[in-house]
């Protein structure tokens, strides 16, 4: 088995980012949601609700972020270390964040069509996952609750093969992708190495709506979590992916080995 693809999504349910490589630092994927949009009221903002997200391209430049929607653009600097501070909701976790330029928030908001504003994550916050996964303290960005998210590509085959029209891997948002094992096999993994970084196999993760969203145009299609629905529910979830989690920062490359450690 090896690792097949590598990608981040900079602002929390905007475009993602394929990489050949990517460094895991205590928050994620380094440079994995640091960004949120969030409303007035400080709770964050998804494509569960705005669709239309799918749709804004983000580019990494060396002074922060890009951020497009047809053609219309914006650029974005992380805040200073003494920019405005807010408290945002993301599910039950109040997180401390940094307030972006003023632009940023007016640029989302007429693309998105509500007033919102965009925060980020400063290095010295402290998001713990859930303790009842977490053996050390982890901590995450503003991903949904783990800091990676892995997919096998032949789970994803297998749900193609069951589909009217097949569907691309970013429509699960997966941080990383394996090659060259079964449909489903990551369900069993319990510890893993991906080249020399090893890894808990933390929980199956339980989809939204998300997956229904065309990351291109952002039309929904139902009948992906139907179908997924009549052959991958659990206790009442949908499960399609592995959260992750590990102790020791690292490396990983596209072709990095993974090997089964339990």
């Amino acid at each position: 088995m090896h690792l097949s693809g590598i990608s981040i999504y900079p602002v929390k349910s905007c475009a993602g980012i394929e990489l050949q490589q990517v460094t895991l630092d205590r928050f994620g994927p380094a440079g994995d949601r640091r960004w949120l949009v969030v409303d007035q009221r400080g709770r964050f903002v998804s494509q569960r609700e705005q669709a239309r997200m799918a749709l804004i391209r983000v580019e990494q430049q060396a002074s922060g972020l890009r951020l497009s929607l047809g053609d219309s653009s914006m650029e974005v600097q992380p805040p200073a270390a003494d920019a405005p501070e807010v408290r945002v909701t993301i599910w039950e976790d109040s997180v401390r964040a940094l307030l972006a330029d003023n632009a940023a928030g007016t640029w989302l908001s007429e693309q998105l069509g509500l007033p919102c504003r965009l925060v980020y994550m400063p290095d010295n916050c402290q998001r713990l996952v859930d303790g009842l996964y977490a053996r050390e303290g982890e901590t995450v960005s503003f991903a949904d609750g783990f800091p990676l998210l892995l997919i096998a590509e032949a789970s994803l085959d297998d749900l193609n093969s069951r589909l009217d029209n097949s569907v691309p891997m970013n429509r699960f948002r997966p941080n990383l992708v394996v090659a060259g094992c079964d449909a489903f096999s990551e369900d069993g993994w319990q510890r893993i190495r991906i080249g020399a970084v090893a890894f808990d196999v933390a929980k199956p993760c339980s989809r939204c709506v998300i997956p229904s969203i065309d990351q291109v145009s952002a039309q929904r299609d139902p009948q992906i979590n139907r179908v997924l629905a009549s052959y991958r529910r659990v206790n009442g979830q949908v499960m399609f992916g592995q959260n992750l989690l590990y102790r020791q920062a690292g490396e990983l490359v596209v072709g990095d080995t993974v090997e089964v450690l339990a």
